[in-house]
């Protein structure tokens, strides 16, 4: 009963901190609202929750990961592959060997192994809270895409990279052949049975769907189950359960191109995951703040092992290898651009050289979140004996912990400062693409009628009735040809006209469902009826404001 109600406060916590955000006149990332929130409750409570590593990693991270990898955009991803498995895989062993020697060099008490974990947890970025944070100061979309990416791929290479190094804390050795064959054991084998789990679930889904029809409530919890599937099938098989679930994530977004699912289902699973996505990550700061009190007060009883006897060298420990991740990021992203465009020159190719303040904006959005703190949360207890402490435990926490919050406070200050009045590369424009989808959907619409009414009306005496209603679609999809057709002003013009009649319709929908709540209410209207109606607007209206 008390696991359940502290699931139901912590959620509270995540609807009360979201309310504040909106509320505050202030830019506060809801992050940092949340690690409030969880630290009010510690003080009111008096007490904290008991994690167990291993149990918070299999709740929180699967899912995350598997929707990161759902949703991430393909064409972004693929475009940008080379600078993002730069950041996401080059970036990842500089920092871990960088700071992990930083680390080791200004607190001697803390074993290397122990250092290089802590190093490897604080290398991955969570683009969540740079969206969080840049809510009022977009950043720019090939930015944030290379953001998404790279936290893609270097939640897996962080996490791998800490558990190499949580192993060789626990038994004292480490063999870099060993690891480098672990390592693409971890990371095929994951990655295939990431593939598996999804390919296989989808075509019994289909399978299932065909002889007995679509449940849309199977369906959906289905989707949910994927990453832990995933996840523990391959922890099972001692391969990487998070590379897995970014690969079904991945999978996934391939299976669905394919349209088998009907469209309330799919109105109903993105609905489902964006609660879960908002939920989980709120909880995971939430659950942080609450956790901050108990690990200041551990790492402040530990500080004098560090060789000094005031706890303000805490917070000079997470300064400093806070402007060491930032130095270290904004040096191998200048490197890899200069790389780029040498490369680019040696093909022929010219690439304007982006604004400093740009190279400043993507090392400052390097901010540090949710999968950090997950994964810090996971180091164990004890030694293998089952009775040792894990050395400087609380200490790394504290770290890790204090290197989220300085990060997402100088990325709250500095990211809209820097990217004010900032004159930026022309962004690619998809416009033209979106035109031709429409006229191609069009087209196949205007066949598909035709040959519908051909069929409908064969043999029958009313036959023109049925021409008279594929006409009037016929000449919808027509209009639309015709001012997606166009180009220069013309377009423009059309572009206007289309927001106008958006809007006109959007005012008209939210008439119509609020007539029948008004209908519901004098009970001119049975309930289900109400409910049905009501739906059918809300779907009509998701196609105006997606």
């Amino acid at each position: 009963m008390d696991s359940i109600t502290i699931a139901l406060a912590l959620l509270l916590a995540v609807i009360l901190s979201g309310t504040i955000s909106r509320l505050s006149p202030f830019a506060i990332p809801l992050p940092l609202i949340q690690i409030a929130f969880g630290a009010l409750i510690a003080v009111a409570t008096g007490g904290g929750v008991e994690l167990e590593p291993d149990i918070f990693f299999l709740l929180f991270l699967p899912p995350l990961l598997f929707l990161d990898g759902w949703r991430i955009p393909k064409e972004g991803l693929f475009r940008d592959k080379g600078v993002i498995l730069e950041l996401a895989l080059g970036l990842v062993i500089f920092t871990v060997l960088g700071v992990g020697l930083l680390i080791h060099w200004l607190i001697p008490a803390m074993p290397l192994a122990v250092a290089f974990a802590l190093a490897a947890i604080v290398s991955p970025t969570d683009p969540i809270a740079v969206s969080a944070i840049a809510a009022r100061v977009p950043i720019p979309h090939r930015l944030m895409h290379i953001l998404e990416g790279e936290s893609l791929l270097n939640d897996a290479s962080g996490l791998v990279c800490m558990r190499f190094a949580v192993a060789a804390a626990l038994t004292g050795t480490f063999s870099l052949v060993d690891a480098v064959g672990s390592f693409l054991w971890l990371a095929i084998g994951g990655i295939a049975i990431g593939f598996a789990v999804v390919w296989v679930a989808m075509k019994a889904k289909e399978y299932v769907s065909r002889k007995l029809g679509e449940d849309t409530g199977s369906q959906i919890l289905l989707s949910l189950l994927l990453p832990f599937g995933a996840y523990l099938a391959a922890e099972h098989l001692h391969c990487s359960g998070i590379l897995a679930a970014v690969a079904a994530g991945v999978t996934m977004s391939y299976m669905e191109l394919r349209g088998k699912a009907l469209a309330k289902t799919r109105v109903g699973q993105g609905a489902v995951w964006d609660t879960v996505q908002f939920a989980l990550n709120g909880m995971i700061f939430v659950l942080f703040g609450e956790q901050l009190p108990r690990i200041v007060s551990g790492a402040a009883r530990i500080v004098t092992e560090t060789g000094h006897l005031h706890p303000i060298w805490l917070l000079i420990y997470v300064l400093t290898i806070y402007v060491a991740l930032v130095l270290l990021r904004f040096g191998w992203v200048w490197v890899s651009l200069r790389f780029t465009m040498y490369r680019a020159a040696r093909l022929g190719r010219q690439i304007q050289t982006p604004p400093v303040r740009l190279l400043v904006a993507a090392s400052l959005a390097g901010v540090r979140g949710a999968i950090t703190l997950a994964g810090i949360l996971t180091l164990p207890l004890f030694m293998n004996d089952g009775t040792t402490p894990f050395p400087a435990r609380d200490l790394a926490i504290f770290l890790a912990a204090g290197v989220i919050v300085v990060s997402l406070i100088v990325a709250s200050v500095g990211l809209p400062a820097v990217l004010k009045d900032l004159e930026l590369p022309p962004q690619p424009d998809h416009h033209q693409q979106e035109d031709e989808a429409r006229i191609a959907a069009a087209k196949a619409a205007i066949r598909m009628i035709d040959e519908m009414t051909n069929k409908m009306s064969e043999g029958r005496t009313d036959a023109d009735r049925y021409s008279d209603v594929g006409t009037r679609l016929m000449e919808f999809y027509r209009h639309r040809i015709e001012g997606h057709g166009k180009t220069g002003e013309d377009a423009e013009t059309v572009r206007k006209l289309e927001e106008a009649e958006r809007r006109l319709r959007l005012a008209a929908l939210r008439a119509e469902r609020d007539e029948y709540y008004r209908l519901g209410r004098k009970r001119q209207l049975p309930d289900d009826v109400a409910r049905k109606l009501v739906r059918e607007i809300d779907l009509m209206e998701t196609r105006f404001t997606i």
